[in-house]
């Protein structure tokens, strides 16, 4: 299936108008509420855990066009090694120079 330009440009434009609504929809109604509920508070406490997982699970293991699962040993080593540095210490940037140290020393005697 194949678009005309004038169609990609008109879908382009209407999705980065939804996704400005939907922000700025957040913006709006956190401005208004003076308190945000603790239920609310707890759930976005959870969002960056929720994205990191979103970001590196799909580099760490992929689908085959068979459906099995395949996954490369250096990967799911650091990722493992990664997320025990990101439990005990709570540090991004610790988090990211451990695994990617990981992976290269994995890599690297593979």
């Amino acid at each position: 299936m194949s678009y005309d330009t004038t169609t990609l440009w008109g879908i382009v434009v209407a999705v980065g108008l939804i996704t400005l609504a939907l922000r700025l929809s957040f913006v709006l109604l956190f401005g208004r509420i003076d308190d945000v509920p603790p239920r609310v508070e707890r759930t976005l406490e959870l969002v960056p855990a929720a994205v990191l997982a979103a970001l590196v699970v799909p580099a760490v293991v992929a689908l085959a066009p068979s459906g099995a699962v395949v996954a490369a040993p250096p990967k799911v080593i650091a990722a493992a090694v990664a997320a025990g540095v990101a439990w005990r210490t709570e540090n991004v940037l610790a988090t990211i120079a451990v695994g990617m140290g990981v992976l290269w020393l994995v890599g690297a005697l593979v």
